[in-house]
Protein backbone atom coordinates (compact mmCIF):
# COMPACT_ATOMS: atom_id res chain seq x y z
CA UNK A 1 0.00 0.00 0.00
CA UNK A 2 1.99 2.95 -1.24
CA UNK A 3 1.43 6.44 0.12
CA UNK A 4 3.98 8.28 -1.97
CA UNK A 5 2.51 11.76 -1.48
CA UNK A 6 3.10 11.74 2.27
CA UNK A 7 5.73 14.03 3.77
CA UNK A 8 8.01 11.04 4.39
CA UNK A 9 8.60 10.57 0.67
CA UNK A 10 12.31 11.12 -0.14
CA UNK A 11 12.91 14.21 -2.26
CA UNK A 12 16.67 13.89 -2.62
CA UNK A 13 17.38 15.80 0.58
CA UNK A 14 18.76 14.54 3.88
CA UNK A 15 16.92 14.94 7.15
CA UNK A 16 18.60 14.36 10.50
CA UNK A 17 16.20 13.86 13.39
CA UNK A 18 16.37 13.39 17.14
CA UNK A 19 15.91 9.96 18.71
CA UNK A 20 14.03 10.60 21.95
CA UNK A 21 14.97 7.80 24.32
CA UNK A 22 11.96 7.29 26.56
CA UNK A 23 13.97 4.63 28.37
CA UNK A 24 16.31 7.35 29.69
CA UNK A 25 14.31 10.56 30.14
CA UNK A 26 10.98 11.30 31.75
CA UNK A 27 8.30 12.31 29.24
CA UNK A 28 8.38 16.04 29.95
CA UNK A 29 12.15 16.16 29.55
CA UNK A 30 11.96 14.06 26.37
CA UNK A 31 9.53 16.58 24.86
CA UNK A 32 11.69 19.52 25.93
CA UNK A 33 14.80 17.91 24.45
CA UNK A 34 13.03 17.21 21.15
CA UNK A 35 11.95 20.84 20.89
CA UNK A 36 15.48 21.97 21.80
CA UNK A 37 16.91 19.68 19.11
CA UNK A 38 14.61 21.15 16.48
CA UNK A 39 15.64 24.66 17.50
CA UNK A 40 19.25 23.60 16.88
CA UNK A 41 18.90 22.14 13.41
CA UNK A 42 17.46 18.64 13.95
CA UNK A 43 14.19 17.80 12.23
CA UNK A 44 11.83 15.09 13.35
CA UNK A 45 11.53 12.72 16.29
CA UNK A 46 11.80 8.97 16.59
CA UNK A 47 10.53 7.91 20.02
CA UNK A 48 11.04 4.49 21.56
CA UNK A 49 8.04 2.30 22.36
CA UNK A 50 9.20 0.50 25.50
CA UNK A 51 7.32 -0.85 28.49
CA UNK A 52 10.60 -1.22 30.39
CA UNK A 53 14.09 0.27 30.04
CA UNK A 54 16.92 -1.95 28.87
CA UNK A 55 18.74 -1.65 32.20
CA UNK A 56 17.54 -0.17 35.53
CA UNK A 57 20.13 2.64 35.26
CA UNK A 58 18.17 4.13 32.36
CA UNK A 59 15.25 4.55 34.71
CA UNK A 60 12.22 5.46 32.55
CA UNK A 61 9.69 4.03 30.10
CA UNK A 62 6.78 6.32 29.27
CA UNK A 63 3.94 5.61 26.81
CA UNK A 64 5.09 6.60 23.35
CA UNK A 65 1.76 7.83 21.97
CA UNK A 66 1.28 10.40 24.75
CA UNK A 67 4.79 11.72 24.21
CA UNK A 68 4.42 11.97 20.43
CA UNK A 69 1.22 13.99 20.80
CA UNK A 70 3.05 16.44 23.05
CA UNK A 71 6.00 16.53 20.63
CA UNK A 72 3.58 17.41 17.86
CA UNK A 73 2.43 20.48 19.78
CA UNK A 74 5.98 21.71 20.35
CA UNK A 75 7.59 21.00 16.97
CA UNK A 76 6.92 21.06 13.23
CA UNK A 77 8.95 18.04 12.03
CA UNK A 78 7.92 14.44 11.40
CA UNK A 79 7.49 11.92 14.20
CA UNK A 80 6.78 8.29 14.79
CA UNK A 81 7.23 5.35 17.16
CA UNK A 82 10.50 3.71 16.43
CA UNK A 83 9.27 1.04 16.69
CA UNK A 84 6.05 -0.42 18.08
CA UNK A 85 4.92 -4.04 17.96
CA UNK A 86 1.35 -4.69 16.75
CA UNK A 87 1.14 -8.21 18.13
CA UNK A 88 1.27 -8.76 21.88
CA UNK A 89 0.64 -5.74 24.11
CA UNK A 90 -1.59 -4.25 21.41
CA UNK A 91 -4.02 -5.71 18.93
CA UNK A 92 -3.17 -4.29 15.49
CA UNK A 93 -6.53 -2.48 15.32
CA UNK A 94 -5.54 -0.52 18.44
CA UNK A 95 -2.18 0.41 16.92
CA UNK A 96 -3.98 1.51 13.76
CA UNK A 97 -6.33 3.71 15.81
CA UNK A 98 -3.41 5.31 17.66
CA UNK A 99 -1.51 5.97 14.43
CA UNK A 100 -4.58 7.32 12.61
CA UNK A 101 -5.34 9.68 15.49
CA UNK A 102 -1.79 11.05 15.55
CA UNK A 103 -1.90 11.63 11.79
CA UNK A 104 -5.33 13.28 12.07
CA UNK A 105 -3.88 15.65 14.67
CA UNK A 106 -0.72 16.43 12.68
CA UNK A 107 -1.45 15.75 8.98
CA UNK A 108 1.54 14.79 6.87
CA UNK A 109 3.90 14.63 9.82
CA UNK A 110 3.53 11.15 11.32
CA UNK A 111 4.66 7.67 10.39
CA UNK A 112 4.12 4.25 11.90
CA UNK A 113 7.26 2.25 12.65
CA UNK A 114 6.57 -1.45 13.26
CA UNK A 115 8.67 -4.40 14.41
CA UNK A 116 8.33 -8.00 15.53
CA UNK A 117 8.73 -7.16 19.22
CA UNK A 118 11.01 -7.97 22.12
CA UNK A 119 10.18 -9.97 25.22
CA UNK A 120 11.46 -7.11 27.38
CA UNK A 121 8.34 -5.15 26.44
CA UNK A 122 5.82 -7.64 25.12
CA UNK A 123 5.97 -10.41 27.72
CA UNK A 124 4.33 -8.14 30.32
CA UNK A 125 1.03 -9.36 28.84
CA UNK A 126 1.33 -13.02 29.86
CA UNK A 127 1.27 -15.66 27.20
CA UNK A 128 3.47 -17.83 25.05
CA UNK A 129 6.48 -15.96 23.67
CA UNK A 130 7.06 -17.40 20.18
CA UNK A 131 10.27 -17.81 18.26
CA UNK A 132 11.42 -15.32 15.64
CA UNK A 133 9.69 -16.91 12.66
CA UNK A 134 6.26 -16.76 14.24
CA UNK A 135 6.86 -13.22 15.47
CA UNK A 136 7.52 -12.18 11.88
CA UNK A 137 4.40 -13.91 10.58
CA UNK A 138 2.34 -12.17 13.24
CA UNK A 139 3.74 -8.78 12.24
CA UNK A 140 2.99 -9.24 8.54
CA UNK A 141 -0.53 -10.39 9.29
CA UNK A 142 -0.98 -7.38 11.56
CA UNK A 143 0.18 -5.09 8.73
CA UNK A 144 -2.33 -6.70 6.38
CA UNK A 145 -5.09 -6.08 8.91
CA UNK A 146 -4.06 -2.46 9.47
CA UNK A 147 -3.77 -1.70 5.75
CA UNK A 148 -7.27 -3.07 5.16
CA UNK A 149 -8.63 -1.11 8.11
CA UNK A 150 -6.96 2.10 6.91
CA UNK A 151 -8.21 1.64 3.33
CA UNK A 152 -11.80 0.93 4.35
CA UNK A 153 -11.87 3.73 6.91
CA UNK A 154 -10.66 6.31 4.39
CA UNK A 155 -13.64 5.33 2.22
CA UNK A 156 -16.01 5.52 5.18
CA UNK A 157 -16.65 1.81 5.10
CA UNK A 158 -16.58 -1.00 7.63
CA UNK A 159 -14.33 -4.01 7.27
CA UNK A 160 -13.52 -7.19 9.16
CA UNK A 161 -10.59 -9.56 9.35
CA UNK A 162 -9.96 -13.21 10.15
CA UNK A 163 -6.41 -14.53 10.03
CA UNK A 164 -4.10 -17.08 11.60
CA UNK A 165 -3.30 -14.88 14.59
CA UNK A 166 -5.77 -11.98 14.60
CA UNK A 167 -9.49 -11.47 14.21
CA UNK A 168 -11.36 -8.20 13.95
CA UNK A 169 -15.11 -7.81 13.99
CA UNK A 170 -16.86 -5.49 11.53
CA UNK A 171 -15.67 -1.95 12.25
CA UNK A 172 -13.95 1.15 10.94
CA UNK A 173 -11.73 3.91 12.32
CA UNK A 174 -14.11 6.79 12.87
CA UNK A 175 -11.25 9.27 13.32
CA UNK A 176 -9.32 8.82 10.10
CA UNK A 177 -7.03 11.31 8.31
CA UNK A 178 -7.34 11.91 4.58
CA UNK A 179 -4.20 9.83 4.10
CA UNK A 180 -3.03 6.95 6.27
CA UNK A 181 0.38 7.30 7.88
CA UNK A 182 3.10 5.37 6.04
CA UNK A 183 3.98 2.02 7.55
CA UNK A 184 7.72 1.58 7.99
CA UNK A 185 9.14 -1.77 9.08
CA UNK A 186 12.24 -2.16 11.24
CA UNK A 187 14.39 -5.06 10.16
CA UNK A 188 17.98 -6.25 10.11
CA UNK A 189 17.38 -9.49 8.19
CA UNK A 190 17.18 -10.18 4.43
CA UNK A 191 13.84 -12.05 4.40
CA UNK A 192 11.95 -9.33 6.21
CA UNK A 193 13.79 -6.66 4.20
CA UNK A 194 12.37 -8.12 0.97
CA UNK A 195 8.89 -8.35 2.47
CA UNK A 196 9.25 -4.75 3.64
CA UNK A 197 9.80 -3.67 0.06
CA UNK A 198 6.72 -5.62 -0.99
CA UNK A 199 4.24 -4.86 1.76
CA UNK A 200 5.37 -1.70 3.58
CA UNK A 201 6.07 1.91 2.66
CA UNK A 202 9.67 2.16 3.86
CA UNK A 203 12.43 0.51 5.88
CA UNK A 204 14.03 1.27 9.24
CA UNK A 205 17.27 -0.27 10.45
CA UNK A 206 20.09 0.43 12.88
CA UNK A 207 23.80 0.99 12.46
CA UNK A 208 25.60 -2.09 11.12
CA UNK A 209 28.48 -2.91 8.77
CA UNK A 210 27.90 -1.19 5.44
CA UNK A 211 28.01 -4.41 3.47
CA UNK A 212 25.21 -5.87 5.61
CA UNK A 213 23.02 -2.81 5.07
CA UNK A 214 23.78 -2.81 1.34
CA UNK A 215 22.53 -6.41 1.22
CA UNK A 216 19.37 -5.37 3.11
CA UNK A 217 18.78 -2.57 0.62
CA UNK A 218 19.17 -4.99 -2.29
CA UNK A 219 16.48 -7.28 -0.84
CA UNK A 220 14.27 -4.28 -0.05
CA UNK A 221 14.58 -3.01 -3.62
CA UNK A 222 13.85 -6.46 -5.08
CA UNK A 223 10.71 -6.75 -2.98
CA UNK A 224 9.55 -3.32 -4.07
CA UNK A 225 10.12 -4.19 -7.75
CA UNK A 226 8.14 -7.41 -7.40
CA UNK A 227 5.27 -5.38 -5.95
CA UNK A 228 5.45 -2.84 -8.77
CA UNK A 229 6.78 -0.06 -6.56
CA UNK A 230 9.68 2.35 -7.03
CA UNK A 231 12.07 1.76 -4.13
CA UNK A 232 13.75 5.12 -4.76
CA UNK A 233 10.53 6.81 -3.57
CA UNK A 234 10.37 4.79 -0.33
CA UNK A 235 11.96 6.14 2.87
CA UNK A 236 15.14 4.51 4.19
CA UNK A 237 15.54 5.37 7.83
CA UNK A 238 18.52 4.82 10.11
CA UNK A 239 18.60 4.98 13.88
CA UNK A 240 22.21 5.55 14.91
CA UNK A 241 23.47 5.25 18.48
CA UNK A 242 26.60 7.16 19.42
CA UNK A 243 28.40 8.54 22.45
CA UNK A 244 29.76 12.06 22.38
CA UNK A 245 31.05 13.98 25.40
CA UNK A 246 33.64 16.67 26.05
CA UNK A 247 36.32 14.01 26.61
CA UNK A 248 36.81 10.53 25.23
CA UNK A 249 36.86 9.18 28.78
CA UNK A 250 33.48 10.68 29.59
CA UNK A 251 32.03 9.41 26.30
CA UNK A 252 33.16 5.88 27.18
CA UNK A 253 31.81 6.11 30.73
CA UNK A 254 28.45 7.24 29.35
CA UNK A 255 28.30 4.28 26.98
CA UNK A 256 29.24 1.78 29.68
CA UNK A 257 26.79 3.16 32.25
CA UNK A 258 23.83 4.28 30.14
CA UNK A 259 23.87 2.05 27.07
CA UNK A 260 25.71 -1.22 27.80
CA UNK A 261 23.17 -3.02 25.63
CA UNK A 262 24.95 -1.37 22.69
CA UNK A 263 27.98 -3.53 23.42
CA UNK A 264 26.09 -6.82 23.68
CA UNK A 265 26.94 -8.87 20.60
CA UNK A 266 23.99 -11.25 20.67
CA UNK A 267 20.26 -11.17 19.91
CA UNK A 268 18.27 -9.51 22.68
CA UNK A 269 14.66 -10.19 21.69
CA UNK A 270 14.15 -13.06 24.16
CA UNK A 271 15.48 -11.36 27.30
CA UNK A 272 12.65 -10.44 29.64
CA UNK A 273 13.81 -8.07 32.34
CA UNK A 274 16.01 -5.01 32.88
CA UNK A 275 17.57 -6.87 35.81
CA UNK A 276 18.71 -9.67 33.49
CA UNK A 277 20.20 -7.09 31.12
CA UNK A 278 21.92 -5.49 34.11
CA UNK A 279 23.66 -8.75 34.96
CA UNK A 280 24.72 -9.25 31.33
CA UNK A 281 26.00 -5.66 31.23
CA UNK A 282 28.65 -6.59 33.79
CA UNK A 283 30.31 -8.65 31.05
CA UNK A 284 30.49 -5.74 28.58
CA UNK A 285 33.98 -4.34 28.00
CA UNK A 286 34.97 -1.12 26.20
CA UNK A 287 36.28 -3.06 23.20
CA UNK A 288 32.81 -4.60 22.70
CA UNK A 289 31.57 -1.31 21.27
CA UNK A 290 34.13 -1.30 18.47
CA UNK A 291 32.44 -1.38 15.09
CA UNK A 292 29.05 -0.98 16.75
CA UNK A 293 29.04 2.60 17.99
CA UNK A 294 31.38 5.60 17.69
CA UNK A 295 32.56 6.74 21.13
CA UNK A 296 34.50 9.97 20.83
CA UNK A 297 34.75 13.62 21.84
CA UNK A 298 35.61 14.55 18.25
CA UNK A 299 32.49 15.76 16.39
CA UNK A 300 34.21 15.19 13.06
CA UNK A 301 34.60 11.47 13.73
CA UNK A 302 30.88 11.28 14.33
CA UNK A 303 30.17 13.33 11.22
CA UNK A 304 32.26 10.97 9.10
CA UNK A 305 30.42 7.94 10.49
CA UNK A 306 27.00 9.46 9.80
CA UNK A 307 28.09 10.47 6.29
CA UNK A 308 29.11 6.86 5.51
CA UNK A 309 25.53 5.74 6.06
CA UNK A 310 24.08 8.70 4.18
CA UNK A 311 26.30 7.87 1.21
CA UNK A 312 24.90 4.33 1.29
CA UNK A 313 21.41 5.65 0.63
CA UNK A 314 19.67 6.67 3.86
CA UNK A 315 17.56 9.79 3.46
CA UNK A 316 16.54 10.15 7.11
CA UNK A 317 18.80 9.56 10.11
CA UNK A 318 17.74 9.76 13.75
CA UNK A 319 20.63 10.24 16.16
CA UNK A 320 20.77 8.98 19.73
CA UNK A 321 23.54 10.21 21.98
CA UNK A 322 23.57 7.66 24.79
CA UNK A 323 24.69 9.99 27.61
CA UNK A 324 22.67 12.32 29.81
CA UNK A 325 24.52 15.30 28.30
CA UNK A 326 21.80 15.86 25.71
CA UNK A 327 21.76 19.66 25.54
CA UNK A 328 25.53 19.98 25.20
CA UNK A 329 25.51 17.30 22.51
CA UNK A 330 22.59 18.86 20.61
CA UNK A 331 24.31 22.25 20.69
CA UNK A 332 27.63 20.89 19.40
CA UNK A 333 26.14 18.67 16.69
CA UNK A 334 23.70 21.32 15.56
CA UNK A 335 26.62 23.67 15.05
CA UNK A 336 29.48 21.41 13.94
CA UNK A 337 28.00 18.22 12.46
CA UNK A 338 24.58 18.68 10.88
CA UNK A 339 25.55 21.56 8.55
CA UNK A 340 28.40 19.48 7.12
CA UNK A 341 26.30 16.44 6.19
CA UNK A 342 25.07 16.10 2.61
CA UNK A 343 23.24 13.62 0.45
Amino acid sequence: MSRSTHAMTPDGSLTVGYAAMLEQFDPREAVELTAFAEANGFSGCMAADHFQPWVPQQGQSSFVWNVLAAVGERTVGDMGPGVTCPSFRFHPAVVAQAAATLEAMYPGRSWLGLGTGEALNEHVVPGYWPEAGERSRRMWEAIDLMNKLFAASIKGRDTKFSGEFFSMETCRLWTMPEQAPPILVATAGPINAKKTGMYADGIITVGAPLEKIAALFAEFEEGAREAGKDASLMPRILQLHLSWAETDEEALLNAMAEWPNGGMKFPKADIRSPQDFEQMAKLVRPEDFKGRMVISSDPDLHRAEIQRFVDLGFDRVYLHNVGRNQRDWIDVFGREVLPKLSR
